[in-house]
């Protein structure tokens, strides 16, 4: 590095559940003196993860924002959760980062959870690094644990260090491009050591390979190579740097973050490697001063904040914006974040991350920049499929008007969380990313708005229809002084095609019923088709109103519609009525060596397998598309889970009704009440 200040660096700090994301970033804090001492998960005492939710769980539950310096750079961290119930706020943080620190654990047979990670990464062209935590743990070798990640990438893996083994325990490393050796001390700076004679050879060839690797993309250190000549350290120095950014190599280092073992050797490497923001900018396309909204947030303390990343020029308090449609808004406050503490600031500087007051139109996707100019919304986050649901109701019935604000403002802050009313059911669904998701979104719901509701599953949109055609007469006839009610109807009753709906049809002839009751008589149909024979809608049926009666004194709209009504009531139970149940198409995206299991777990489901073909460009991963009951989609994402090492996931979308099992609508009928 030159010295001179470059401006806030941007960290994600990515990969699967229970690798020590969030145990590295307290790690991180603490050798950068942010922090007083390391912060523990487990015990609480961590500057993330400070949300009751994320302690009870004693994982992350949401995104971590702290901030450190190291050797006069700024550093933003962003801690993203690595289960899949929360990976929505883990794709918010990928939005805005300079570099994605994937963070994994040294078993070879755990390799293959970070392949969506790295896919993912690889689809946003974000520069990587891969780390190595809990190398104290390692039992099997590094070669094996690179051999096990290689075909996950699609961009070469550089090894950067070397382990140094006393017995079965990685005590050291030896760093490849510097050809020093290091010893770990248990929270202090790792002690440098002489190279020892029976690593020297493992030295030589792992730091070959490296330059090897470099070489594919540098000509000049590729001739020195096969000239013999050693490259100069600033050689390679700059190619780690150069094509780390420009996403041409993958970098891997190792440590413990709970040891404090590589901490600073990370550091060093992420000051080095790290690409400035202003590539980040060129990367997201933006080519003047702007603020990048990335995530919204609701505080008890200082309310709605936009948070954003600052590009370009520096951004100051009260400054005038403009969003999409370039109409002038003046900023509020601006705050650092640092955990769950917010710092009022006056200004903010290119690459900081900060929370922005009083912007109340801003969502996350917006891109802010000078006043009177339109800027485009750039909306990187891929929304996760939000497959689970559950019907809420509040407890007290005081608490339903708070319950749509609080539920709007949990949406606007979670992008894998929506709710909405079912017509079909009359319901409100609350949809999140699996039970886990939802679990902790109820609980936020009681803790930060005091709303406390009951949760179960949602009901299933059953149908009906018939077999065959009838014929049926419905007569409302009334008579209780002054004047009565008279209705008379003829109607034929007969079977559409699945999805094709309702017809009605007027074949009245000769005045039988006049013209301004015959709506009535439709309108009573419906009446009967809201609730049929076995207690659900009716649907893809015909009638046609063929004849009937009237009187002139006692004939009105109600009568006619009571009389359809009737009549559709009776010709329904003549028709041969059978239940019709939702089927949704469901793509599993998985491993293959969980495909086999997967789909026997399907046929057990009802499910029926329309193909299974390779997940193009991934490695060893296939898409499984079925069809499965609606009433077998509770409980599939835990079982998938399950099967796959926690790595399957799916989409479905409601696909076409089909005829329910004699046996599965007998039970199903005796189950359903009877109207009140």
């Amino acid at each position: 590095m030159d010295g001179t200040i470059h401006g806030t660096r941007a960290i994600a700090i990515v990969g699967p559940a229970g690798t020590g994301k969030t145990s590295l970033a307290e790690a991180m804090l603490f050798a950068a003196g942010a922090s007083a001492r390391l912060g523990a998960v487990d015990g609480g005492s961590s500057v993330g993860d400070a949300s009751p939710e994320a302690r009870a769980r004693c994982g992350s539950t949401e995104l971590n924002l702290m901030r450190f310096e190291w050797m006069k750079e700024g550093y933003a961290l962003i801690d993203a959760p690595g289960s899949v119930g929360f990976a929505a706020d883990a794709e918010m943080a990928l939005a805005v980062a300079d570099l994605a620190l994937v963070v994994i654990d040294p078993d070879p047979a755990r390799a293959p959870l970070v392949e969506p990670t790295l896919r993912r990464l690889e689809a946003l062209r974000l520069p990587h690094a891969l780390f190595v935590n809990k190398i104290d743990q390692a039992r099997g070798s590094i070669e094996d644990l690179l051999a096990a990640l290689q075909p996950l990438s699609a961009t070469a893996l550089v090894a950067r260090q070397i382990p140094i083994r006393a017995g079965e325990r990685v005590a050291g490393f030896v760093d490849l491009a510097l050809e020093r050796a290091y010893h770990y001390q248990p929270g202090r700076r790792s002690e440098r050591v002489p190279l020892a004679a029976h690593l020297k050879s493992d030295e030589t060839d792992a730091r070959f390979h490296m330059l090897e690797q470099l070489a594919d993309h540098d000509d000049i250190l590729l001739e020195q190579l096969l000239n013999d000549e050693k490259p100069s350290s600033d050689t390679i120095f700059g190619d780690l740097a150069r094509e780390t950014a420009a996403g041409q190599i993958v970098p891997i280092l190792f440590g413990s973050a709970l040891n404090g073992f590589g901490i600073r050797r990370l550091l060093k490497m992420l000051r080095h490697d790290t690409p400035l923001a202003a590539l980040t900018a060129d990367r997201l396309e933006i080519d003047s001063a702007a603020a990048q909204v990335f995530k919204v947030t609701h505080g008890s303390a200082v309310g709605r904040l936009a948070l954003a990343r600052v590009f370009g020029a520096p951004l100051a308090e009260g400054a005038e914006l403009s969003g999409a449609d370039g109409n002038p808004m003046r900023i509020g406050s601006l705050f650092a974040l640092h955990g769950a503490a917010t710092t009022k600031i006056a200004r903010a500087e290119p690459g900081d991350i900060v929370g922005i007051a009083k912007v109340d139109a801003v969502q996350a996707g917006d891109r802010l920049g000078a006043a009177g100019r339109p800027h485009a919304v750039v909306d990187a986050v891929q929304r996760p499929a939000r497959n689970y649901a559950l019907a809420i109701a509040v407890t007290d019935h005081k608490d339903e008007v708070r319950l749509s604000t609080a539920l709007n403002r949990l949406v606007e802050e979670d992008p894998g969380l929506r709710w909405r009313l079912d017509e079909a059911t009359q319901e409100t669904l609350l949809h999140g990313l699996n039970d886990e998701h939802l679990a902790v979104v109820q609980a936020r719901l009681k803790r930060r708005y005091g709303v406390a509701i009951s949760v179960r599953p949602p009901a299933i949109a059953y149908k009906e229809t018939i077999r065959k055609t009838v014929t049926k007469h419905g007569r409302h006839k009334k008579q209780s002084g002054g004047h009565g009610q008279f209705g008379d109807v003829i109607i034929e009753l007969r079977p559409r095609g699945r999805g094709d709906g309702f017809q009605f049809e007027d074949r009245i002839t000769g005045g039988a019923i006049p013209r301004q009751w015959i709506p009535a008589v439709e309108q009573g149909v419906r009446d009967a088709m809201a609730r049929g024979p076995f207690g659900f809608p009716v649907v893809d049926v015909a009638v046609a109103l063929v004849d009937g009666s009237f009187h002139s004194v006692d004939s009105s709209e109600l009568a006619f519609r009571t009389a359809g009504r009737i009549a559709m009531a009776e010709a329904l139970a003549a028709a041969t009525p059978y239940l019709l149940e939702p089927l949704a198409h469901v793509t599993i995206r998985a491993p293959g060596s969980a495909v086999s299991r997967i789909t026997s777990a399907a046929t057990s489901r009802r499910g029926q397998v329309l193909g299974i073909t390779p997940l193009e460009g991934w490695s060893r991963w296939d898409v499984i598309e079925l069809l499965l009951p609606e009433a077998e989609l509770p409980g599939l994402e835990p079982e998938l889970r399950s099967l796959s090492q926690g790595m399957a996931h799916y989409e479905a979308r409601f696909d076409h009704l089909a005829e329910l099992s004699e046996k599965l609508a007998s039970a199903l009928i005796r189950r359903t009440p009877e109207p009140a």
